[in-house]
């Protein structure tokens, strides 16, 4: 059986998980789905009442009945390396390979139905207010004066991007700003914006889930730091305990969201409450490893390699997740 990596080439925290599948012998396939049709190939037939499938690329051949596992790892754009590339050859292709591996028993890591809603802030803060997780009070708006009255609420806030960088050439980049009430909030009406209350914190928190195990590295924050992403000040990352409830909020978290796979971003606080600021689903675990010899990749591994079990995690039905995250649950903080 065979784990299908969808990646591109120049992926560093896929090199990591390919080099612990070798290390325990198990047969993979890195496929990039931005190089169909030309330099990667695939077919799939419906007859009397079953399917066969085929990939091949790179010289391998991959049959789709053979797929233990698919990661969803950072896979390009289908179509984006043909040789006359367009929005309509991108969705052929594109529908052709998601589209044939869904018909597949294989288990998701994460399944595109679970990860697309997961990959929005608000659908993230409301999962995270259900799963207990403490969460900065949060305003994304297009209304002026909302942004106005939301700054005069809190009067210590930050702007920050609701979807990330932008993937444009050159890259552009939008750091968690700190702002106040005095500012002027008229050009909101330009585009949604998300306005959220300013955690004064002691350290950055990453926190990486694979299936069922936790890893998590703490950075001491440098005086008055608002985005921990930007700016060297001297502080690496150290291996750090879970707090119990912290693990009981996470492996909700992952329930409601159906993934299987989540890198969590928390502020802590002085007084050492972690605040829920974002889950990528899809978020690098490379340097946390790196630099604190936590074995992330070798549990990737060991997720991918391991056979699927009854109820399979991480092959969530499309929409599942949001209506799950809707129903009535009384909790507290």
């Amino acid at each position: 059986m065979t784990v299908l990596i969808l990646t591109c080439r120049q992926d560093v925290t896929a090199d990591l998980v390919v080099a612990e599948l070798r290390e325990q012998g198990v047969p993979l396939m890195r496929f990039d789905p931005a190089d169909l049709p030309d330099q990667a190939a695939l077919s799939v037939e419906f007859d009397r009442g079953d399917f066969t499938g085929y990939l091949s690329t790179e010289g391998r051949l991959v049959s789709i009945h053979g797929l233990r596992s698919i990661w969803v790892r950072r896979p390009g754009r289908p179509a984006a390396h043909a040789a006359n590339p367009s929005e309509w050859l991108t969705a052929e292709c594109g529908q052709a390979l998601y589209g044939m591996l869904y018909a597949t028993t294989a288990r998701w890591m994460n399944h595109p139905a679970a990860a697309e809603p997961a990959r929005h802030k608000p659908f993230q803060l409301r999962v995270a207010q259900h799963s207990g997780f403490a969460v900065p009070s949060t305003l994304v708006t297009t209304y002026p004066r909302a942004a106005r009255d939301f700054a005069v609420q809190y009067s210590d806030i930050v702007v920050k991007s609701a979807s990330g960088p932008p993937s444009v050439e050159p890259p552009v980049a939008l750091p968690t700003t700190r702002i106040g009430p005095d500012t002027d909030f008229s050009d909101v009406a330009a585009g949604a914006t998300l306005l959220q209350r300013y955690i004064p914190k002691a350290a950055d928190i990453r926190l990486i889930c694979v299936g069922s195990q936790l890893f998590a590295a703490r950075k001491t924050a440098a005086s008055g730091q608002v985005d921990g992403r930007y700016g060297c000040h001297g502080h690496h990352w150290e291996a750090v305990d879970v707090p119990a409830r912290i693990v009981r909020s996470v492996h909700e978290y992952m329930t409601l969201t159906g993934l299987a796979y989540g890198a969590f971003d928390f502020a802590e606080d002085a007084e050492g409450v972690w605040w829920f600021l974002e889950c990528n689903q899809g978020g690098q675990f490379g340097f946390v490893e790196l630099e604190t010899g936590q074995p992330i990749a070798a549990a990737v591994a060991s997720w991918l390699a391991a056979p699927a079990p009854p109820c399979t995690e991480g092959r969530e039905p499309a929409g599942l997740p949001a209506r799950r995250v809707s129903r009535p649950r009384g909790h507290t903080r």
